[in-house]
């Protein structure tokens, strides 16, 4: 079962990481732009890639962002084995 969730785990971490990546620096970037440079010009071109309402996909890839997230969070913690359940290793004589 492990090796399905990795499987998984890597299809998805390729398809989502250049949006989760670019979602990431704009926030970083619009964030120092403002609050340290006061640059109200560059904090605005920045929402707009943040957002994607530069390639009209401002609809869309906030859903996608987020379910992508969700399958990461999901097929990584049920590779960690946190939530198996640990059997208990018998005994010579025990019956099953």
């Amino acid at each position: 079962m492990r090796v399905a969730f990795r499987k998984y785990h890597r299809l998805i971490a390729i398809t989502v990481c250049l949006p989760l990546i670019v979602t990431a620096v704009t926030g970083i970037a619009m964030t120092v732009a403002d609050e340290w440079f006061h640059q109200n010009e560059l904090t605005g071109f920045l929402l707009k890639v943040h957002t994607f309402q530069i390639f009209q996909l401002s609809a869309i890839l906030p859903v996608f962002n987020g379910l992508g997230l969700i399958g990461l969070i999901l097929t990584g913690l049920s590779m960690t084995g946190l939530f198996s359940q640990r059997h208990k290793p018998r005994q010579r004589g025990e019956l099953p």
